[in-house]
């Protein structure tokens, strides 16, 4: 019944059916994925129709070229936003509707922010997606490229629901594909993490740590609880030292002592943060901010230990020195790595996993085939170094590649199998803007250096944590949610933070 609503739905908008596989099939050259004939192909599409397999076929000549794009994070959407809707239709497939304003998602888990702060619809990233009649949002994912026959396999995403539904698989035709899909948590193979700790890098990852952090506040003031469990109730361990383990571990002891030991007060000496890491704190950092980081951290209670995590247990951790560390929340927080969708794929890998890409962000062992930001990386025929999983380097390369491909279609190359061999100008290059990060208690850190090795400003305290909050508050991308971010502010320092558990 669900099925067949949505293909109702996609026909509607123009995603064929069986009907219009045929229709096309007439009026263009044949489309080989399905058939070679015209009465092939509506056999053909009406069996795929059973099999559960229309979609968005090929552009016919005349038609805007279509862009597909696989993912809504910060390359994405900043290609789908600066991208030339009047030459190109878009169409992005993607799990989520919406892009994440990462810097600040560790705010949201303790009420200093609300969700809907950091989360962008994508309607409101590209507009066309809902106006343009050949451009769509599709809430999918994608398992599988035919990359000679331009198309990808995708199918709904229906996770959550109470009343779960089977996934319905249809077919994308593109001009373009662009892989934006990002990566994924690194758990480098240790048992349980993925089990019993909770990762931040998605709205519901905060949902849930907020829950989570909630409900053993409240458990922690019920009569009988022992002195032991209520310990390791209020126990909130952060693993990994990076950026984001760093500023939660900062909001958090900024909650305990603004918040928590206020409204908690029978519980208010139970509650403490441990933070674990196998070398330094912000290592990326110049190494008088690091010592800056790792003292407002322990003057915050924040604990910190230096240690690999051998065993995650439903508890407690197990670390390599044989130690047991249990936890009431356990927020795993140690970098990321290629998608298992990313390592599958048929394309050249560069060092990590990543899709290979050349100097101008594209596959170069196929056509028309380009990726971005977390899921990408430099092949090593390049001569260039992988760049890190940062947000800034993401979204300039969104911002390169929609000038780019504005330069292939007013070339004439924007469909299909019709790119020259024509300059494409200069390649991508990327310099490093600097680094931030907050410590909790009005403090944070910025290092304008390009590098390690360089020479740069490098700023810490209160001079800082205003930069900061003024930086990402000028990035989040639009006024709507800018507003939304400056008025949790305001609520925040007023009445503090809110603490329902919703």
């Amino acid at each position: 019944m669900a099925a067949s609503s949505l293909l109702r739905s996609l026909t509607r908008r123009g995603c064929a059916g069986p009907g219009a596989f045929a229709y096309r099939h007439q009026q263009q050259q044949p489309w080989s994925p399905f058939s070679t004939t015209a009465a092939a192909a509506a056999a053909g599409t009406r069996d795929e129709a059973a099999k559960g397999f229309p979609g968005l076929g090929p552009t016919a000549k005349g038609e805007k070229a279509r862009v597909v794009v696989l993912g809504t994070g910060w390359a994405g959407s900043r290609l789908m936003k600066d991208l030339d809707t009047k030459g190109y239709d878009v169409v992005c497939v993607a799990p989520r509707n919406h892009m994440v304003f990462t810097p600040l998602l560790a705010s949201t888990c303790v009420g200093t922010l609300e969700f809907r702060s950091v989360a962008e619809p994508v309607v409101r990233i590209q507009p066309a997606v809902s106006k343009s009649p050949g451009s769509y949002f599709l809430l999918a994912r994608c398992t599988g490229v035919d990359p000679d026959g331009h198309t990808i396999d995708c199918e709904t995403v229906t996770d959550g629901e109470k009343d779960s539904l089977e996934p319905w698989k249809f077919k994308v035709a593109y001009d373009k594909l662009v892989f934006a899909c990002g990566a994924e948590a690194s758990t480098f193979g240790i048992h349980g993490v993925t089990d019993h700790a909770i990762f931040l890098r998605e709205v519901h990852h905060a949902q849930e740590i907020r829950r989570r952090l909630l409900l053993n506040l409240m458990l922690s003031d019920v009569p009988g609880i022992s002195e032991e469990e209520k310990r390791r109730l209020l126990h909130c361990v952060v693993v990994g030292g990076g950026p984001t383990g760093v500023e939660f571990s900062g909001e958090l002891s900024d909650f305990i002592i603004r918040d928590v030991k206020q409204r908690y007060s029978h519980v208010k000496d139970y509650i403490h943060v441990t933070l674990i890491e196998a070398n330094e704190i912000l290592s990326s950092f110049d190494v008088r901010l690091r010592q800056y980081a790792t003292n407002q951290l322990i003057k915050s209670g924040v604990r910190l230990v230096k240690g690999i995590v051998k065993d995650v247990q439903p508890n407690k951790i197990i670390l390599d020195n044989g130690e047991e560390v249990p936890y009431g929340l356990l927020v795993w927080s140690t970098g990321v790595g290629a998608s298992p969708f990313v390592k599958s794929l048929p394309f050249p890998k560069s060092p990590g996993g990543r899709i290979g890409v050349n100097e101008w962000l594209r596959v170069p062992s196929v056509q028309d085939v380009y990726a971005i930001g977390d899921c990408s990386g430099f092949l090593e025929s390049t001569g260039k170094e992988v760049l890190p999983a940062l947000a800034q380097v993401a979204e300039r390369q969104g911002k390169y590649l929609a000038s780019l491909l504005s330069h292939i279609m007013k070339a004439g190359g924007g469909h299909a199998n019709s790119e020259t061999e024509a300059d494409l100008g200069r390649p991508f290059v990327y310099k490093h803007l600097g680094s931030m990060a907050t410590v909790g208690r009005y403090k944070a850190l910025v290092d304008l250096r390009q590098s390690k090795e360089s020479r740069g400003i490098s700023l810490a305290g209160f001079v800082s944590w205003f930069i900061w909050r003024s930086a990402y508050l000028t990035r989040v991308v639009s006024w709507r949610n800018r507003f939304y971010v400056a008025i949790n502010w305001l609520t925040t320092l007023l009445f503090g933070r809110d603490i329902s558990r919703i």
